[in-house]
Parts: structure tokens; sequence; C-alpha cells
């Protein structure tokens, strides 16, 4: 039984670089995240506002035909909004457009989902792996290597919030995004559908 213990106890002691390693990574993921997440709320915000606008004062074909006249910036939801315009008459492949751009929009707040599950997942390995060694410390009397090992464990804990956080609060604005791109995808394919 003893050898077994040891085992496992060596093996979990093994994994606290890697743990410690992924952690770095996720969290210089998690800012490179940030940078991009600015540009791209500056961006939606002056399209989103004049689709919106556009919507209210203009026919649905007047704005395609906006859109593919290069009024708008590139971005997902105009490019969506370009394949509707070539597509007008066929119900089917508007249909297929609004799945594919739930796919993208999927995929694109994955980055988000994973930050939320693994940020946490790894700084909870990240605190209780160095536990052990601190509780051995302290069982043999050395309060330096358990002081060391605390830093260890309490800095994880942080660091892995930290990236939780960041990837809930971008999952949260990501999700509004996406809802009101396929409700401007939604609403536009309606109004074409009505017209025939």
């Amino acid at each position: 039984m003893d050898a077994i213990t040891n085992l496992l106890y060596w093996l979990s002691t093994g994994l606290l670089i890697p743990v410690v390693i992924f952690l770095l990574f996720f969290f210089a993921k998690s800012l490179i995240m940030i940078g991009g997440f600015y540009g791209v709320y500056i961006t939606r915000n002056k399209v989103n506002r004049k689709i919106n606008i556009d919507l209210e004062t203009i026919s649905v074909t007047e704005l395609l035909d906006n859109t593919n006249n290069a009024l708008y910036q590139k971005g997902k939801l105009i490019e969506s909004l370009q394949r509707i315009s070539k597509n007008s008459e066929n119900k089917p492949m508007m249909d297929k457009i609004l799945g594919d751009y739930e796919i993208v929009a999927d995929k694109e707040l994955g980055s988000s989902k994973l930050l939320v599950k693994i940020g946490p997942m790894l700084g909870l390995m990240g605190t209780l792996i160095p536990m052990g060694p601190a509780l051995v410390g302290l069982a043999t009397g050395d309060v330096a290597s358990m002081a060391s090992n605390m830093q260890v464990a309490f800095a994880t804990t942080v660091v892995g919030i930290i990236i939780g956080a960041i990837g809930f609060i971008s999952l949260q604005v990501k999700q509004r995004w996406v809802a009101d791109d396929m409700n401007i995808l939604e609403y536009v394919v309606e109004s074409l559908t009505n017209k025939k």
C-alpha cells in the first residue's frame, strides 16, 4: 500500500510544473483575448449601430445593397448579409447561411468557454498539488519549504480565477453579440421571404 501511495504522491507532485506552464499559457492567452476583444468591441459598435439605424430607415434590399457597396466595415455579420443578398431568392440557402453563422459564432465562443472551464480547474490543481509537500514540510518542521509551497498554491489559485473571470466576462458579452447578430440576420431573411 505504501508503494501505491508513494507512486500517487510522486505522480501528482510531478504534475505541478505542467500545470504551472499551462496556467501561464492560458493567462497569456486571456490577456491577448482582452486586446482583441477591445478591437472587436469598437468595430462592432460602429457597424451594428449603423445597421440597426438603417433597418429602421431603409428597406432590407437597400441595406443589403449597402453591404455590397462597402459602406460597412467587413465582419462576420456583413459577410453573412452579403451571402444572403446573393441568395435572396433561395430560402433553403438563406437558412443554411443562418446555420453557418451559428457554427462560426459557436466556434468563436469556444475560446471563452475554454478559459471559463480550464482556468479554475488548473488553479485548483495548482493549489492542491503543492499542499502535499507543504504538509510534509510542516510535519518535518521545514517551515521554509511549507511557506514556499503555500505561496505556489495561492498564486496558482489567483491566476486560475483571473483566467476564468476573463473568460466568463468575454463569454457573456460575446453571447449578447451573437444574439444581436442572429436577430438581425433572421429579420433580414424573414423580410426577404415575406416579400415573395
